[in-house]
């Protein structure tokens, strides 16, 4: 079964369970699983788009996993592997080293040993059996990032610092941990809640290397915790007024991505932002205007941080879609819709982690509004998870709060997929009764840090 239908399969159940269908739609006359038209005529050949469940069979689905108050879903258990025992009469197993065993990207062309001698060119290329450095899957760190600068813009200095700048004290690790966000991640531990640390490092690297320095310092102290599974290091990426060129955002990004892989190796490093052009779907003079209001943020340039490996998982916010795009009668839910559909036939989740960012929960929303919201992302392949904000301050400065806790509590298998956004400086009862509440409906957390 694939990966994509397995997870359909899975909302559709869920969402079943709060009494919701999910919302869907047939897109060609001639066949009623195919949704081509959403992709543009700009898009490549390659890519396709095809409904993997028509309504009534979504329906049939959800329903036969949800009856009976889910006793199909548990009952089910994992399919039988397909294996052959090497031991067995008849059986052919190769071995190592048989001419029928093919080695990975790493090995060394027929003929060649490992660590051979180089042979260098007056230009002062050098290379082992073939192979120059970097070409037999290793990183040289010089070829083609997929980078978007503009011809003849020049790129401003990034606040470098020398690595040595972001040594850690062992001490600061032992303070960070006694610090308001250390104890709430110890809080989350307690919970088994998967923590992200969510922070905003811009202003710090456009204030200069001394503050960027400490700034990304703080950062790693918190992120020593085992427990931490990431860093999102910046939020509303070129949506906002911090940067005014992409060689501005390019230059933060790249910075902070290279401080934060050395003062915490192996953490996932995340931004989040917004692709307006996406939810434009094949609307050609929707497109061409999303991409006039908001130069920075063409699916191409935030795709070359994908590319370039500077993050692991990219936030796409879904608040921009509400009401955004009426003058091309391009409704809520067909925005959401063609935001998620664009980014499956992107495969952005073959170069990071995609998320979607969900404020609209809070307050008072129906089911329905909860079906599409949390279950089109990920129904649709386009999300692996969603990041449900638990409170939004409006423009009057009012505080509109998560209501749905019943609703979502039902959606356990889910759950994994759910993230919940969460501020330990202004908590809603104390941060270790909240993030209790929150293990209830959600398996990560994304704490909010200075």
């Amino acid at each position: 079964m694939r990966p994509t239908l397995r997870r359909a399969l899975a909302v559709g159940a869920a969402l079943a369970l709060v009494g919701v269908m999910t919302p869907s739609a047939a897109y060609s006359q001639d066949d009623p699983r195919d949704c081509s038209d959403l992709l543009g005529a700009d898009a490549p050949a390659f890519m396709v788009c095809t409904w993997l469940a028509k309504p009534e069979e979504a329906l049939g689905v959800a329903l036969f996993w949800g009856s009976d108050d889910a006793a199909h879903l548990k009952e089910a258990t994992p399919s039988d592997g397909k294996f052959i025992d090497c031991s067995a009469s008849g059986s052919f197993c190769p071995a190592p080293g048989e001419d029928s065993v093919e080695g990975d990207e790493n090995s060394p062309l027929p003929g060649g040993e490992d660590g051979g001698t180089p042979e260098c060119e007056a230009g002062g290329q050098c290379s082992v059996d073939g192979h120059g450095e970097g070409g037999d899957g290793t990183d040289n760190g010089s070829e083609n990032t997929g980078a978007t600068t503009p011809v003849g813009t020049p790129t401003p200095t990034p606040s470098a610092a020398p690595a040595s700048a972001f040594a850690q004290d062992p001490a600061a690790a032992t303070a960070a941990a006694q610090s308001p966000a250390g104890q709430a991640i110890t809080a989350a531990k307690d919970v088994r809640l998967r923590v992200w640390i969510d922070t905003e490092l811009a202003d710090d690297w456009k204030a200069g290397t001394v503050a960027f320095t400490a700034a990304v310092k703080r950062i790693g102290a918190l992120a020593a915790r085992p427990e931490v599974a990431g860093i999102r290091f910046t939020s509303q990426l070129g949506y906002n007024t911090t940067f005014g060129t992409e060689a501005d955002v390019t230059a933060f990004v790249t910075a902070a991505s290279d401080a934060l892989r050395q003062v915490a190796p192996g953490k996932r490093l995340g931004v989040h932002t917004v692709v307006p052009e996406l939810a434009c779907g094949a609307n050609d003079a929707c497109k061409t205007e999303m991409r006039k209001r908001h130069p920075l943020l063409a699916p191409e340039k935030v795709e070359s941080h994908l590319i370039a490996g500077r993050v692991d998982q990219l936030s796409l916010d879904s608040g921009l879609l509400y009401g955004g795009y009426a003058t091309w009668k391009i409704d809520a839910d067909q925005a959401h819709r063609n935001q998620w559909i664009q980014v499956r036939a992107r495969s952005w989740d073959v170069l990071a982690q995609v998320a979607a960012e969900e404020t609209g929960l809070v307050g008072q929303v129906s089911d329905a509004q909860i079906a599409t919201r949390l279950g089109t992302p990920v129904k649709d392949g386009g999300a692996q998870q969603v990041n449900v904000w638990t409170r939004v301050k409006n423009a009057d400065g009012a505080v509109n709060r998560l209501t749905a806790w019943e609703q979502l509590k039902k959606l356990t298998p889910i759950q994994r997929r759910l993230a919940a956004v969460y501020n330990p400086a202004t908590p809603e009862k104390d941060v270790a009764a909240d993030l209790k509440r929150l293990s209830e409906i959600v398996g990560q957390v994304y704490l909010t840090t200075g």
